[in-house]
């Protein structure tokens, strides 16, 4: 088992995994759920590790120094965040998230996104199962 309790994973290969390597900011996407402008980074190393952290729009402060239930609830449902490794399927266009920990207790398991270039600096990720599309660029 690797750090950060994630199954050993082979490192990517391809041309396609290597061009994912990098942090990149979320750029646009087109759930509406997330609000106007959210915030956002993803982390692909070259071992095969990967990190998501996104923040939705219009989040709001405790109204005192320890949230409510309400309080304590939106803002989880506000905010994506998990961890893990990654492989690349370049024949089926894909890459698998393989969340070992994540904010949602339910959200572990694999995820797998439809990946596109758009260029050596936009990515767009969409999950299978939606017609969201979340287009990052990458941080120089």
């Amino acid at each position: 088992m690797r750090n950060g309790g994630t199954d050993a994973q082979p490192a990517p290969q391809g041309n396609a995994a290597k061009r994912l390597v990098g942090t990149w900011r979320l750029a646009s996407h087109s759930n509406p759920d997330r609000g106007a402008h959210p915030t956002g980074l993803i982390f692909y190393d070259a071992n095969g590790y990967m990190a998501v952290q996104i923040m939705y729009d219009g989040r709001s402060k405790y109204a005192g120094t320890s949230p409510t239930p309400d309080e304590a609830k939106a803002a989880i449902t506000s905010y994506t965040a998990y961890f893990g490794t990654y492989t690349v399927d370049e024949n089926a266009g894909t890459i698998t998230h393989h969340r070992a920990g994540s904010l949602n207790p339910g959200g572990l398991g694999d995820f797998v996104r439809r990946y596109e270039f758009i260029s050596n600096d936009l990515v767009t990720l969409s999950p299978l199962e939606s017609s969201n599309v979340l287009t990052w660029e990458r941080i120089k």
